[in-house]
């Protein structure tokens, strides 16, 4: 075939969206039992060949050797297999044993329960072998290492590619296929996106060079090289689409300017019988601006577990009011919008607001709850009451964006637990404002999330930190225990000194009704052996919301002595005289989820404890509850969280893709997040010499979904 070295008969360079439409049939060794193996492990194009990057690299003058490892040491040796064999142990296992050497010494290598390594390790054949080296009678030896097929790899920098035993493909294939796709691009190169002056503005080089030096390089300053260029791309195309959505949102939609002095928010912050934090009034100022701006706030407020963001909100809410405006908060579960209209009804108990059609000229403030549980007569009464303005706040969940809901005049919209409610909600309220005015949006969430993640998961908002506890606030002392009668003698103890508990059942999957006879058997044994003298009380998501209302209402006024319950309680319940936690299985749950759970108690004045109850002892297990055992920072334990996992699919945008990042890691490479939102924010800005980015957004619009994308193209 005439073509056969390059990939199409076009010669203009191959942009992303080219290579992605190339079948990786078009790839030398490629055919239909490959093609549907790489499909398993999400690899269909040359594209995802060309960003299957290296996982590491092997610097073949400076490999470890057979004859320097050390027992109890992990090493990395290149060898040649001498001999391997397979056979059945006497408890009827397979196992595969071969003997490997790199002329400094020999290796016995044992593979449990993995009889392809007969195939996999063939005589004569160059492997590198990655593990711990131990002595068994007398001879060197690894069981289970990992395994790198090389092939005959004669480069002093050898990569090596994530592989899939599974699946079966070696790092050897995937070497050959991406030196094929390179060759066959060779004529053609890499078309570059970026304008040249943000490439000189950071200090990057061409595609073209970063895709050829990641794969092969001549050194690790190649790799580094290559390695930072395409980690900007993948964290400026997100950048990007948030900027422009953010820009987007400021340019088109016309805000609310409110008038209003600031007198109520004062005014509210002198009736609390405790002082307000710094970081409170602070965020309080920074949303003040947002109000008075003529364009829709658009703000994300975190806060640690009890930082006090309900009462920020609460100020946003009434300075809202102050210039005749409504005010909505909406949350994601009916137990916390209760819990919401409680606090904040009890907070505004005497409050007056100016009302010239009364003879006194004020009345006290209009506060409402409406939820599916609200009788049918009283839902009608507030939607009127919302309809001709006569209540100023409402606190719901998802049914005031029903259809039936209509305001007199929608000023700010604040919705808690940001992460339950998608991007369609957040449009549907914004929506309600008068006279297609926009109202304010104030996202709250108490699910820290480290700066550099927020800054890509939630780019399209500005953020403000709440970073201190209120005074008062009882630190929580945190312990990782075995399920021992000691454990149950310190809560009996703590409930006859008048305070109650909560005990928090582990997750078992995401299925409900194994959840639900999970915790019924741990309530009835409770029940029966370790606390049989309390009261106790049940609580988990398949009760009815009347149920669940009666449980918490007992609950809260200490008719209920212990609350055995599932992850139901995770967010915002509010009991000041709750001082125990208990979290059975906590090796279940993530570290965010088990802060969040610990945030239930430590609300009062009095000390409170939190037990993680667990015997699991793999490392991940312990590295997790070991830092909350050692820290009550929700910030610093997001990082560790994001150390320990990984940072998984954290996109708030949705992609087309799998993992968001496949070489960017928001860890590493904090500093080019922040390099690649500067850059997003300068290029759609700049009102001179506008540079083309016709090519940047087809390559947004390749790896994000369509209505994601409308944003860049409308600015």
């Amino acid at each position: 075939m005439k073509h056969e070295t390059k990939m199409t008969d076009d010669v203009s360079p191959l942009t992303l969206e080219n290579l992605s439409n190339l079948p990786l049939t078009r790839l030398r060794g490629v055919g239909p039992t490959k093609e549907k193996a790489l499909s398993s492990i999400d690899v269909v194009s040359v594209l995802d060949i060309l960003t299957h990057y290296p996982r590491r690299y092997i610097d073949r003058t400076n490999e470890a050797k057979i004859e320097s490892l050390q027992v109890g040491e992990e090493g990395m040796v290149l060898v040649e297999v001498l001999d391997v064999h397979k056979r059945r142990t006497r408890n009827k296992r397979q196992m595969v044993a071969a003997t490997v050497s790199d002329g400094t010494g020999n290796l016995s290598l044992t593979f449990f329960n993995q009889p392809w390594r007969e195939r996999q390790l063939k005589v004569g054949a160059e492997v590198i072998i990655f593990g711990k080296l131990e002595r068994f009678r007398g001879q060197n030896s690894m069981v289970n290492p990992v395994v790198d097929l090389v092939g005959d790899k004669t480069g002093r920098f050898v990569p090596v590619y994530p592989q899939s035993g599974k699946a079966g493909l070696t790092t050897w294939e995937f070497a050959t296929w991406v030196n094929d796709a390179l060759e066959k691009s060779k004529v053609r190169g890499f078309a570059e996106p970026l304008p040249q002056s943000m490439i000189d503005t950071y200090g990057l080089v061409s595609r073209d060079v970063a895709f050829r030096k990641i794969h092969n390089p001549n050194g690790i300053s190649d790799v580094m090289q290559a390695r930072r260029r395409l980690v900007f791309d993948e964290l400026f195309r997100i950048q990007l689409l948030l900027v422009a959505r953010k820009l987007q949102l400021e340019s088109s939609q016309e805000g609310i300017t409110h008038k209003f002095s600031g007198d109520y928010a004062a005014k509210l912050f002198d009736s609390l019988p405790f002082v307000p934090t710094n970081a409170q009034r602070r965020v309080v100022d920074e949303i003040f601006v947002d109000l008075r701006s003529s364009y829709p706030m658009h703000r994300l407020l975190q806060g640690d577990v009890g930082s006090g963001k309900t009462l920020v909100a609460v100020a946003g809410l009434l300075s809202v009011v102050e210039g005749r405006k409504q005010g909505a908060i909406m949350a994601p579960t009916e137990v916390l919008a209760e819990q919401h209209y409680l606090g904040i009804s009890k907070m505004l108990a005497e409050f007056m607001v100016e009302d010239p059609d009364n003879l006194l000229g004020e009345r006290n403030i209009n506060v409402s709850l409406l939820t599916s549980q609200t009788k049918t007569q009283d839902a009608k009464t507030i939607r009127e009451g919302l309809e001709s303005g006569s209540i100023d706040i409402i606190v719901g969940t998802h049914s005031l964006i029903q259809e039936s809901i209509n305001f007199c005049d929608l000023g700010l919209t604040v919705i808690d637990e940001q992460h339950r409610f998608g991007v369609d909600q957040r449009a549907a309220l914004r929506a309600k404002g008068k006279n297609k005015a926009v109202p304010d949006v104030l996202v709250m969430t108490a699910t820290p999330i480290p700066r550099t993640a927020a800054m890509t998961v939630y780019g399209d908002l500005d953020i403000s930190v709440l970073d201190e506890l209120p005074l008062g606030r009882s630190p929580i002392g945190t312990e990782r225990v075995s399920d021992s009668p000691m454990l149950w003698d310190q809560l009996q103890q703590q409930v006859s000194l008048g305070f109650q508990a909560f005990i928090v059942c582990p997750l078992i999957e995401e299925n409900e009704k194994m959840q639900t006879v999970s915790v019924e058997e741990t309530y009835e044994r409770l029940k029966e052996v370790e606390l049989q003298d309390l009261r106790l009380g049940l609580l988990h998501g398949r009760l009815s919301t009347i149920e669940k209302q009666h449980v918490m209402e007992l609950f809260r006024q200490g008719d209920i002595d212990v609350l055995v319950s599932t992850t139901v309680i995770e967010v915002g319940v509010d009991v000041p005289n709750a001082t125990v936690m208990v979290i059975l299985g906590a090796e279940r749950f993530g570290i965010a989820q088990l802060h969040q759970l610990r945030g239930r108690v430590g609300r009062g004045t009095a000390e409170s404890k939190c037990y993680l109850v667990s015997d699991v002892e793999t490392k991940e297990a312990t590295e997790r509850l070991q830092a909350l055992v050692d820290t009550t920072d929700g910030f610093e334990l997001a990082e560790i969280d994001l150390e320990i996992r990984g940072e998984g699919t954290i996109m708030g945008v949705s992609q087309k893709g799998k993992n968001d990042l496949k070489i960017a890691s928001l860890r590493r490479d904090k500093e080019w997040v922040q390099h690649a939102r500067d850059a997003a924010f300068s290029l759609l800005t700049s009102k001179t010499n506008l540079p083309d980015i016709s090519l940047l957004a087809e390559e947004v619009k390749l790896f994000f979904k369509d209505e994601e994308v409308e944003y860049l193209f409308k600015s």
